[in-house]
């Protein structure tokens, strides 16, 4: 009897250690395609190209900074967990464009957008919610001039958020 006390109390405590760290956990969603969005998040991305060999990935970031005060965007080494940071955890703004050459990605293809709901999260970088890509997304445009690298994530962001339930 007291054997099946005592598996039953293991079991118990194993269960609240593993619901514990789910808590701990940040709520992750893998971005799947150039634009994303979900509650309190949109994302799109796009090529900027300004010569025949020359591309800029440009990711841009419009977060509800009352869910999301803060953000992050890190790349990492999915084989030896070598990360980069590429945007440093601070304050949200309503956008927030984030351009890196595009050679970037071979030495750091996933990419996790970090959103931390307060400053305690922030600074024990504990993400609340993170979005996170395998690479730049296939279905990214390649664009030409600045302004119309704008308007195509600009279109693109709203069309996410139209489309993504519970925004």
């Amino acid at each position: 009897m007291m054997r099946a006390s005592a598996r039953l109390l293991i079991v118990a405590l194993a269960c609240a250690i593993g619901a514990a760290r789910a808590a701990d956990a940040p709520h992750e969603m893998h971005g799947v395609s150039d634009a994303f969005a979900a509650p309190g998040v949109a994302l799109a991305w796009a090529v900027a190209r300004s010569g025949a060999s020359d591309a800029t990935v440009v990711l841009r970031i419009d977060a509800d900074a009352r869910r999301y005060p803060f953000i992050a965007v890190i790349g990492i080494d999915p084989f030896t967990r070598a990360t980069k940071t590429v945007l440093a955890p601070g304050a949200t703004a309503a956008s927030t464009d984030v351009r890196v050459p595009r050679a970037h990605f071979a030495d750091f293809p996933r990419t996790e957008v970090r959103l931390y709901a307060s400053a305690a999260s922030k600074d024990a970088d504990r993400a609340d919610a993170l979005v996170y890509y395998l690479g730049v997304p296939d279905t990214t445009p390649e664009i030409v001039g600045d302004a119309a690298v704008a308007s195509s994530l600009a279109e693109r962001i709203a069309r996410a958020q139209r489309s993504a339930p519970n925004q």
